[in-house]
């Protein structure tokens, strides 16, 4: 017997909808759902452990998802014919989904929980991303696992000055900005985005479009769960710091902390020193395990610290709310790089390099989805001329770790500070730049020190970039006893770990290039936003212009190690005669002139690139090349030399290099039995330009015409 199905639809503006569908597939799972839009089909799970987890104070969630390369009937490619491990693109979705989950799990919940959703298909216009949180959160709400209340994601952009929501490919070219928003139904909890250089208003404005769609989403969820005829969700609530602590040891806590707070230590002495502090609370509270006194002394730490910034307005540091920390920095360090920046903001520091390379050095991806930025198709091989690599070792935060590979938080950290750099490089820009951005100290917002160091390294390069791009990260800290708010600029990474928001902005002087945000808690609205927003331009701008006193602006020329690179285009007709008999005439070239050539067939033209060290030896390769490029006008006319004759006509040398074929009918109105009667090679005729044949594509001239007048 076939289980009944239970569904529910979300009806969207243009007319299209999208189905959640439960109750035939995967019933072993505590919550399964399949969502469609069109031809785009997920498949979302979840499970959660019978046993908490041992020897943890947070949330073990785990979000898993992954592109079929069955959904677009494709096999992959490499050996294994199979999915290996996640693409980027697949890793972004995941941390897109944990960020506006996480939030509304109970504090306490230390059962592990997996989330498996899978592209099962795939309709070329219809983007699975943003479906992927909307199907995970609906397995979670129709399943008995604690969760506040369901959530949802979007995407929005903005054409022709009107709004659309879960836009596809073609769209997403002609959008000024690509939004992701996630959401509850009373708050904004996660934001990511890339723009071209937007104003805090019209940002504000999408936020705002895009939340109402958000609730339309929520509500089909809780729809759904009607339909199944199931209960409420019931969380309990968690035990409190004060009735796990005697009164005694909270006074006593209460004290160390207050004394530590007040001397303002760096970071690292402040951490020994509360570290210290929960070490002794231990040894006298052995009845408990280790990982409940930490996680109460924690609650109580922050409680203790949040509420001495309310009463004395001062941060850990002593710095007020608005105030950025010292900034200084540093370009032209390294010798043996094409360009190189260092960029200190308090004890956050970042070091970027930059390698400019040929289109042999782009980044290619393959994968189900490619990538679903504005100017990238979908389904196509994408290939990327500018990407950036964030590196965050241990030794940054005065840690030993095991490293094992690229973390999803380095590929996430490093994804926003390329979005934030990649719409101000210049569009006639010729090279592959890969930037490498190792954060060598932190604590806070490496991410926005990244995209500072990264604009003064494209600088030092000689990159002449539209405009300068900084970033900051705000914060916002709200006293849950009386509702203030407080907004922090330039926050530190305990500001981020204890406040209720993270916020980074990175623009220029003119607008938003990129941002993502981060919310802990609900209740966030347009007037907070706006407040936040404001703040944040005020303080870009003033790193702006620390970076600017340490270069004003773009380099006029390259580092002489750097690689030139030259490029022009030619007929398509002519990439053969650069090319020459079995690649004999580029290679001729190449090792006459010192220098590296790469033709590819680019819009029906031949795209020519040069690369060598040296200008002379680059402007010597384009002499030849063009040397050997003939383009000639209809109706003109020109001396040819008889190369060989055939049995249907003649070939003939135009200009050097470049022949063609002169056809029996175009040479004389009357019959020709030999042509070797008529011309003999080595023979100088004039012939007429008739233009390409249609058919061929092949250039035509005449003879007879020139005969008969």
């Amino acid at each position: 017997m076939i289980p009944k199905l239970i569904k529910e639809k979300i009806f969207l503006k243009d007319g299209k909808y999208i189905k959640i569908e439960t109750g035939q597939l995967a019933k072993q799972a505590d919550g399964s759902v399949i969502i469609r839009m069109g031809n785009t089909i997920l498949l979302a799970t979840v499970v959660i452990s019978k046993e908490e987890k041992e020897g943890v104070n947070f949330l073990p969630l785990t979000i898993d998802y992954r592109e079929k390369y069955s959904a677009i009937g494709k096999i992959p490619g490499g050996y294994l014919k199979r999915e290996g491990r996640p693409t980027e693109e697949e890793i972004m979705t995941m941390r897109l989904i944990d960020r506006v989950l996480r939030p509304i799990f109970p504090k306490k919940l230390y059962k592990d929980i997996q989330i498996m959703i899978s592209l099962l298909s795939y309709e070329k216009n219809i983007l699975p991303d943003v479906l992927a949180g909307l199907a995970a959160s609906s397995a979670l709400y129709i399943s008995e696992i604690p969760f506040k209340e369901p959530v949802s994601i979007v995407r929005i952009i903005r054409v022709n000055n009107s709004f659309v929501l879960n836009p596809g490919i073609e769209q997403l070219k002609n959008s000024r900005f690509e939004l992701i928003i996630g959401g509850s139904n009373s708050s904004i909890l996660m934001i990511e985005g890339e723009m071209k250089e937007i104003s805090e208003l019209e940002l504000l404005k999408a936020i705002k479009y895009a939340h109402k769609h958000i609730k339309y989403q929520i509500s089909a969820q809780k729809r759904l769960r009607k339909k199944m005829k199931l209960k409420n969700k019931t969380i309990s609530k968690k035990k409190e710091y004060n009735n796990f602590f005697p009164e005694k040891i909270i006074q006593v806590i209460k004290y160390n902390i207050t004394k530590i707070y007040n001397k303002f230590y760096n970071k690292k002495k402040r951490t020994y020193k509360l570290e210290t502090l929960l070490k002794k609370l231990k040894n006298k509270m052995h009845k408990y395990s280790d990982n409940e006194i930490k996680y109460y002394f924690n609650e109580l730490k922050k409680k203790i610290i949040l509420d001495l910034m309310f009463k004395t307005k001062k941060r850990l540091d002593g710095r007020n709310w608005n105030k950025i920390r010292d900034i200084w920095c540093k370009v032209d360090l390294l010798p043996g790089v094409h360009g190189s920046a260092l960029f200190t903001r308090g004890e956050t520091q970042a070091l970027s390099t930059i390698t400019l390379g040929s289109s042999s050095d782009v980044k290619k991806i393959d994968s189900v989805m490619e990538q679903s930025v504005m100017e990238q198709s979908v389904m196509e091989q994408a290939q990327q001329k500018f990407y950036l690599h964030y590196n965050f070792p241990p030794f940054s935060t005065g840690e030993i770790r095991i490293i094992r590979g690229i973390s999803r938080r380095e590929i996430g950290h490093g994804n926003l500070a390329q979005r934030a750099l990649k719409n101000i490089l210049p569009s006639n820009n010729p090279y592959t730049i890969r930037i490498v951005a190792d954060v060598l100290e932190s604590n806070g917002s490496s991410s926005m020190a990244t995209v500072c160091a990264s604009t003064l390294a494209l600088m030092d390069a000689g990159i002449p970039i539209i405009r300068p791009v900084a970033g900051i990260a705000m914060g916002l800290i709200i006293n849950q006893s009386t509702g203030e708010k407080i907004v922090l600029s330039d926050i530190l990474g305990e500001e981020d770990s204890w406040g209720d928001m993270d916020f980074k902005i990175a623009g220029t002087k003119l607008g938003i290039t990129a941002c993502q945000m981060d919310v802990k808690v609900e209740g966030l609205n347009n007037e907070i936003l706006a407040k936040i927003l404001l703040k944040a331009k005020i303080g870009r701008l003033f790193i702006l212009s620390k970076m600017l006193k340490t270069i004003p602006k773009p380099r006029i020329f390259l580092k002489p190690h750097a690689p030139k690179i030259y490029a022009f285009t030619i007929p398509k007709s002519f990439i053969g005669a650069v090319i020459g008999h079995g690649g004999k005439k580029i290679t001729d070239i190449q090792h006459e002139t010192n220098t590296s050539i790469f033709i590819e067939e680019k819009n029906n033209l031949g795209r020519i690139e040069i690369i060598g060290k040296k200008n002379e030896e680059i402007k010597k390769a384009v002499r030849v090349i063009k040397s050997l490029i003939f383009i000639p006008k209809i109706g003109n006319i020109y001396k040819a030399r008889v190369k060989s004759i055939k049995e249907f006509g003649v070939f003939i040398e135009i200009s050097k290099g470049v022949e063609s074929l002169l056809h029996i009918s175009e040479i004389n109105f009357n019959k020709l039995d030999r042509l070797e009667d008529f011309l003999k090679i080595g023979d100088i005729i004039l012939v007429k330009y008739l233009g390409v044949d249609n058919k061929n594509g092949k250039m035509r001239f005449s003879n007879k015409s020139l005969n008969n007048t």
